[in-house]
């Protein structure tokens, strides 16, 4: 413990101290201040109360609390039952009341995101390096590899518990099973990092890990080499064959009505929600009974604050991507995204009901207009109670 604490700079030490109300503190040097948390650690609400909070502990407390909801998934007493006809024998463990892993039936990976050696981490990378060459499991029918995505879900948790120290709220509300559209506001200007953290935030807080499976416009589907991951890490098309599938087969799906007017806001509409479109998410959730569950993000608008927006960048793009819908693109300055705080908030489920004769377009635009205001009446009163950014 001294020696991670060792590892934090005094102010965060401080701020540490604070939380935990460590009497003398502002007089402590960093020593005594080490001294003195490492003696008041045994007060581990303060920590889970400050999720977020003074970075490595409280950070990766929550990582090793998300890594022991994980292991208790898989028996790694027992392994799994698969072998080819060659004679290839998985080895990993079974996941628990089953006999195969995560990689061979053990769970409907489509909907379940269970590390395939009970843990995540590089030590298991050449296990998993070894299945994906031999190819001895199923991606499903959107191009989900279950290997590809449990190897960017490790890469991607630096960046959700130690970079952008993603705070949640209201996971509860995310239902353990069933279908359930996930609607969030958008920001980003350059990557869509809102996307990744919705989906690490599933995964890592709630009882079932669940994968969310997001919605993505024509470019993420068409740039070379990103595309091809972005399908294996479990992201969609835009597209309601896609999002129809996805729903049916009870499972999640995230969805940004803003699109690329949210996407490539100026940092002066930070916030301000645009338009949801024309309802389709609504229609989505109708038609296969789906609750739609309104997220509101704060952080994903400040990564790369935008200057302006441009209408001749955005025809530059269109040369190379003739089919992508953007009349703006935003400009931003610093290629490395700022570690901004974040926090996502998951609001209570609305039932929207099953398509009926009155479900007519107002009502629709409705729905979506009640949806688009809770998510911006959150964002706001979020806003509001923010302590800090950084």
């Amino acid at each position: 413990m001294h020696e991670i604490l060792r590892r934090l700079p005094v102010r965060d030490l401080r701020s540490l101290a604070r939380a935990l109300e460590v009497p003398g503190r502002s007089a402590m040097n960093k020593d005594e201040l080490i001294f003195a948390v490492a003696e008041h650690l045994g007060s581990a609400p303060l920590l889970e109360e400050h999720p977020g909070g003074p970075g490595t502990v409280a950070g990766g407390e929550r990582r090793r609390a998300a890594y022991r909801r994980l292991a208790a998934h898989v028996d790694t007493a027992r392994l799994c039952s698969f072998a080819t006809i060659e004679g290839f024998k998985c080895g990993l463990p079974a996941i628990v009341d089953h006999v195969r892993c995560s990689l061979h039936g053990g769970v409907d990976a489509s909907d379940l995101a269970v590390p395939a050696g009970g843990k995540l981490g590089f030590e298991t990378w050449p296990v998993l390096l070894r299945h994906l060459r031999l190819a001895t499991y199923d991606i499903d029918p959107l191009g989900l590899d279950p290997v590809v995505a449990e190897m960017l879900w490790h890469l991607f948790n630096f960046l959700y518990f130690d970079y952008f120290r993603v705070e949640v709220e209201g996971i509860q509300n995310v239902p353990l099973h069933g279908p359930a559209v996930l609607t969030c506001n958008h920001g980003g200007a350059a990557i869509p990092y809102d996307a990744v953290m919705l989906q690490m935030a599933v995964t890592n807080e709630a009882e079932r890990p669940r994968r969310v499976r997001v919605a993505g416009t024509e470019i993420f589907n068409m740039v070379p080499f990103y595309s091809h991951l972005y399908r294996k890490s479990g992201a969609v098309y835009a597209a309601r064959e896609d999002a129809q599938w996805v729903l049916e087969h009870g499972h999640l799906l995230g969805v940004f009505p803003e699109g690329v007017r949210g996407f490539q806001k100026a940092s002066a509409d930070a916030y301000r929600l645009q338009r949801f479109g024309r309802g389709g998410f609504v229609k989505l959730a109708m038609s296969t009974g789906s609750p739609i569950i309104p997220v509101a993000i704060v952080g994903s608008e400040e990564v790369h604050p935008a200057l302006f927006t441009s209408k001749r960048l955005a025809q530059l793009v269109k040369l190379v991507f003739p089919q992508q819908r953007v009349d703006e693109m935003a400009v931003w300055l610093n290629p490395i995204p700022l570690p901004v705080h974040w926090q996502i908030r998951f609001l209570e489920p609305i039932d929207v009901g099953p398509v009926t004769e009155q479900s007519d377009r107002l009502t629709v635009l409705e729905t979506a207009a009640t949806v688009r205001s809770l998510v911006q009446d959150a964002l706001d009163h979020m806003l509001r109670s923010r302590k800090r950014i950084l």
